[in-house]
């Protein structure tokens, strides 16, 4: 038993050597796996990574390109600059600035509609004064051809003739167009009358009208 006993502490020694080594290796660096994790490859961007930077860029680029849109707004148009001193540099809104845009084109699309309404007079009365230029030229040039002609032969009466057949012809449309129903409807005829039977070139008409009846009668 003695010699039992010695050969189980002998045993137990040993093992006990045995572990210990064991675990003092394994506290010991692996100089291999070191340097092969100091040496991996670069990381590469995966392709989820790269759409999402994508999209980042291009949601960047799309409020980018609104602010700068809305900041050519405030610059262009003229109702945009800041009136309030009271709440000083601070910037409009978008919806503000929306709402100064539309109300400025509006009232730019009435100026050109103004605008259209006095080119278009302005050329009617273009038209009449051409009209009345070549009447006028034709009486000098008549005149300084036949200097005598028709010299003291028109009396008063042949004047009132004139007057009287000018007269006689607009009350005709003068008539056929007039409502007496009330005034205001009397009104409202007698300023259609005039823009529709007193433009300039119907006036014109008339006159020479009547002159051309005179002078069969008086001729």
């Amino acid at each position: 038993p003695a010699l039992f006993m010695e050969n189980a502490r002998k045993g137990s020694i040993v093992s006990r050597a045995n572990s210990i080594g064991s675990t003092s290796a394994s506290s010991v660096p692996n100089t291999d796996d070191e340097d092969s994790d100091y040496h991996q490859e670069p990381y590469k961007e995966s392709y989820k990574d790269r759409r999402r930077r994508a999209h980042t860029q291009a949601e960047q680029k799309r409020r980018d390109a609104i602010k700068k849109g809305y900041d050519d707004l405030q610059a262009i148009v003229p109702t945009c600059e800041q009136q309030d001193f009271s709440i000083g540099s601070q910037k409009l809104s978008k919806a503000i600035v929306l709402q100064k845009t539309i109300d400025y084109i509006q009232f730019l699309h009435k100026e050109k509609k103004k605008q259209e309404e006095e080119v278009s007079t302005l050329r009617k009365d273009a038209m009449a004064l051409k009209i009345m230029k070549v009447n006028y030229e034709q009486i000098v040039k008549a005149h300084q051809d036949n200097p005598n002609e028709g010299k003291d032969q028109v009396s008063d009466e042949v004047k009132f003739n004139v007057f009287q057949g000018i007269m006689d012809s607009l009350f005709q449309s003068f008539n056929t167009s007039i409502s007496v129903t009330n005034f205001q409807e009397l009104s409202a005829c007698v300023f259609s009358w005039i823009e529709e039977h007193c433009k300039p070139q119907t006036l014109r008409d008339i006159v020479i009208g009547v002159l051309h009846q005179l002078k069969s009668q008086l001729y």
